[in-house]
């Protein structure tokens, strides 16, 4: 595996605007269009308590994290994704752990996630972080998909 590099996007990277747009790209191929946020990505990123984590390899995007603290008290994970060709190679997993960790800086006591229990791959990616299924949340994606809330704690 090439060496993967994670960078936190602020809007003063010089490569910002080619970045979004790569995402962007992975955002519209890897999600439904009604849970994308193509068409919403920069006003997302310029909200407060919001922070977004890509890699990449030999310069290509290879995944992204985005991430919100709404207070002193939780984050959420809020988009997790690693194109097709760069999974299973431990993106995910390194993408998740950067984010958790950023979380952790800010003294953050608990990050969450929502994930569809028919994504195998997520879940045990998850559980492997140490997030526990919380609850389920009945048609969360639309009528027919659910979600599991999932969570970890951090006591110090």
């Amino acid at each position: 595996m090439a060496s993967t590099v994670i960078v936190e996007l602020g809007r003063n990277n010089k490569k910002y605007a080619s970045v979004v747009e790569d995402i962007v790209k992975i955002e519209k191929k890897l999600f439904p269009k009604h849970e994308s946020l193509a068409t919403v990505f920069d006003e997302e990123l310029k909200k407060k308590n919001c922070g977004l984590l890509y890699s990449h390899v030999n310069g290509e995007v290879s995944g992204y994290v985005m991430y919100q603290w709404p207070s002193s008290l939780y984050a959420s994970i809020t988009k997790l994704a690693v194109k097709d060709n760069f999974r299973r190679q431990g993106h995910g997993e390194a993408l998740l752990k950067a984010a958790i960790q950023k979380c952790r800086t800010r003294h953050i006591q608990r990050v969450q996630l929502h994930v569809d229990p028919s994504r195998t791959a997520a879940l045990a990616l998850y559980q492997k972080l140490g997030f526990k299924i919380d609850r389920l949340i009945e048609g969360y994606y639309s009528m027919t998909r659910d979600a599991y809330v999932m969570c970890v704690e951090f006591t110090d």
